[in-house]
Parts: C-alpha cells; sequence; structure tokens
C-alpha cells in the first residue's frame, strides 16, 4: 500500500481492502473498521494481548503484515508499542483525535468514520530501525526552530504537522520519536510544518 500524500483533514481515500491484519483495541474498533475497509482484524482486547491475539498478530505478520490502529490516547500508544515489540516490521496508522472524538467527548477508532479510518490506513507507516544514532533524522532543535516544542501556538503547530504527516498528536518528545522512527524525510516534514498555523 503507498504512503498517502500530505493532507490537512481527512480526504476521500479510494481504498476497499487492506491487504494485511490490521489491529485494533476493541471489537467496536474492529467494527468501525469493517465499516470502513474489508479486511482481517485482530482485536487486541485492550492492554490484555492474550495468547491467541499475540498468536494471530505473529502469524499475520510473517503470512500478510500488521497495521496497527489504536486510539489516539496513552492506553493506545501503550498497546501500539507493545505490538511494535512484537512484531518490528508492522506499519503504523493514526487518526486524529478531532476525526475519532464521540458527541460526549470519547475519544476513540470505534468513533471514527469510513473516511478517517481509509485515509489512516492509507498513510500508514512502517517504523525504520536507525542501524545506529546516524540514523536520526530530527532533533530538538528542529522542533524549536519551527515552533513546535515551546511558545505560543507549539500545540496546535504540533497537531497540524502529526496530521499532514499521518503520525497522529504528540507532544513534542512523541512528535521527535516518531519523526525518527517512521522514516519522515526532510521534505515531508517541510511540507508539514508550511501547513501548520502560524
Amino acid at each position: 500500500m503507498a504512503r498517502a500524500p500530505l493532507v490537512d483533514s481527512v480526504e476521500h481515500v479510494e481504498i476497499d481492502e487492506i491487504a494485511e491484519i490490521v489491529v485494533v483495541e476493541g471489537v467496536h474498533d474492529a467494527v468501525a473498521v469493517a465499516r470502513a475497509v474489508r479486511a482481517e482484524v485482530v482485536v487486541t482486547g485492550g492492554f490484555a494481548l492474550g495468547p491467541d491475539a499475540v498468536a494471530r498478530i505473529r502469524r499475520g505478520a510473517r503470512v500478510r503484515g500488521v497495521v496497527v490502529l489504536t486510539d489516539p490516547d496513552s492506553a493506545g500508544e501503550q498497546i501500539r508499542r507493545r505490538v511494535d515489540a512484537l512484531v518490528p516490521d508492522c506499519r503504523h496508522a493514526w487518526i486524529a483525535r478531532e476525526h475519532c472524538t464521540s458527541g460526549r467527548g470519547r475519544v476513540g477508532v470505534e468513533y471514527a468514520g469510513p473516511e478517517a479510518i481509509r485515509a489512516a490506513l492509507a498513510g500508514a507507516r512502517s517504523a525504520r530501525r536507525p542501524e545506529g544514532p546516524a540514523g536520526d533524522t530530527f532533533t530538538v532543535a528542529d522542533l524549536l526552530r519551527h515552533g513546535l516544542a515551546d511558545g505560543p501556538g507549539a500545540l496546535a503547530r504540533r497537531a497540524a504537522v502529526g496530521r499532514a504527516l499521518g503520525l497522529g498528536y504528540g507532544n513534542g518528545r512523541q512528535l521527535l520519536r516518531r519523526l525518527n522512527a517512521y522514516a519522515v524525510t526532510r521534505g515531508e516534514f517541510d511540507a508539514a510544518v508550511a501547513l501548520a498555523p502560524t
């Protein structure tokens, strides 16, 4: 699946079927994914990640590949890291909070519309495994230079950059880790920064 172009909002994405196994947190998330695309879905059951789910995820990684699509919250991030540790070659998809929030303020994949899910899956990224410290492309200085780590508007700018790159929202440290871990190029970063509010 090709990486989606940079977008600052959910756009119509032509994607009917996902070849990889899609890993989600709960059964309601699986239902939301099924409304958006045809895909085999593995439900982690939250932090439980029982032996059956682990076996299905590992087999999926060997046979078809895995895309992780968890909620944009701390629990989802922890589950994402656990799955990434199990199958380091998996890809990661994020949905921006504003595209998966219920009318009552709850956040989760289950509240996302089909377009948001398709856009997230189309923009899924593989983690890069650098050979050493030289593999890192971005530093705190990059975040500071572009107003992403400190000062007025940094939160809104980070959210816009994360959304444009398909990395989801994160604080400065999380954004920096994702920029380096998911093989974001300098050109992609510069284009995303250009979309961010000033």
